[in-house]
């Protein structure tokens, strides 16, 4: 597509968001890796949450969470999630959908085992979307926690990844007078091949 050009240009999507993220991660003040992740119920109404984006691969997104979590149960039942990753400092965003998959083993274990200890502990303290009596029940699980698994926690058999394979990804940037640029990656399966579309803001 001639026009498709500058920060748009490449013939591999996952290639163009790793560099708009990675010029991100200049410019934003707070987790430029944030993402609000779109999941339905069984009765389908939607929900949305911010989480953190920890990898992108040649062909998916990978992000972590509480597999007893809602967030869990619903992209189980579900088996796909949207998300959009917007930069107030570039003023861009990048769109996806696509079909989720657990990522349940060595590369699980490697990314628990670069998270704080800290964070590895909360893991196994949080009954994560359960109700809580209070923060000092919380703080004394983790206390609890901490005494029975020691310095060097395994990851928790309840806590893992998920990877999105997108079949939409689109690029989009902030134009003059709401005249955006708007650019859809779009195929029939996991697998297929990229229709690239630019589309009206």
């Amino acid at each position: 597509m001639s026009d498709r050009s500058g920060i748009f240009a490449g013939e591999d999507p996952f290639a163009i968001a790793r560099a708009w993220l990675a010029e991100a991660e200049q410019t934003e003040p707070n987790d430029p890796n944030a993402i609000a992740l779109a999941t339905v119920d069984s009765s389908g109404l939607p929900n949305t949450r911010m989480v953190l984006l920890k990898d992108i691969e040649d062909g998916a997104f990978v992000f972590y969470t509480n597999y007893e979590s809602a967030k869990a149960q619903e992209l189980d039942q579900a088996g796909t999630a949207a998300f959009v990753m917007h930069w107030k400092s570039l003023r861009r965003q990048i769109r996806v959908r696509g079909t989720i998959s657990r990522e349940d083993g060595p590369q699980a274990d490697e990314y628990y085992k670069s998270r704080s200890l800290k964070s590895r502990l909360g893991a196994w303290a949080s009954k994560q979307s359960q109700p809580l009596d209070s923060r000092g029940a919380l703080m004394a699980e983790v206390a609890k926690v901490t005494a029975a698994k020691g310095p060097n926690p395994p990851r928790p058999p309840f806590w893992g990844g998920y990877r999105l394979t997108p079949v939409e990804i689109e690029f989009w940037a902030d134009g003059a007078f709401r005249l955006h640029d708007r650019f859809r990656w779009r195929r029939q399966e996991s697998a297929g091949e990229w229709e690239i579309l630019r589309l009206n803001p």
